[in-house]
């Protein structure tokens, strides 16, 4: 089993329930071990939308990292994402951040996220949930990377753990 953390945001429709819904779908998958608060933030790269609800989810999975890919890619089409224009309005986005300590690069998966390191509306809920937590490209702490950040887009803790996956 490889210890994962995903992150996981909507900014379409009912944001909070779309991303209790992809951790409720992860979990059909994949054990869901802990689930960050959620957090509204503003959006990168295409500032022309909605604000979007974030949060972070570790999970243990035996599924090599090109298949829980395709996997999570599933529940996104399930729930009604389309293709569209980069960092434009989503249903539902899911991201593998981490997948234990591994480090890869190819053409359709970038193990750490390429962008994790340098986004708060990651970075927030990461912490909360493993602020411990060596990032394998940087070698340093998730809070040591969320304490030097240059990033000062919104992050707002809006709801408690429990309200997007209830144990």
């Amino acid at each position: 089993m490889q210890r994962v953390f995903l992150s996981i945001g909507s900014n379409i429709g009912n944001r909070l329930e779309n991303c209790g819904t992809a951790i409720k779908e992860i979990s059909f998958l994949a054990r869901v071990v802990k689930v960050s608060s959620a957090y509204e933030t503003e959006p990168v790269g295409n500032p022309d939308q909605a604000d979007f609800i974030n949060c972070a989810a570790e999970i243990e999975t035996s599924l090599e990292p090109r298949e829980l890919l395709v996997r999570l890619k599933g529940i996104e089409e399930k729930m009604g994402r389309v293709s569209g224009e980069r960092w434009g309005p989503r249903v539902i986005d899911i991201d593998i951040i981490f997948y234990g300590d591994a480090v890869m690069d190819t053409e359709e998966l970038q193990i750490p996220h390429i962008s994790a390191h340098v986004r708060r509306f990651v970075l927030t809920p990461l912490c909360e949930l493993e602020p411990g937590l060596i990032h394998p490209g940087c070698g340093i702490t998730l809070s040591e990377l969320l304490d030097n950040l240059e990033d000062d887009k919104k992050v707002l803790k809006v709801e408690s753990p429990s309200t997007l996956f209830p144990q």
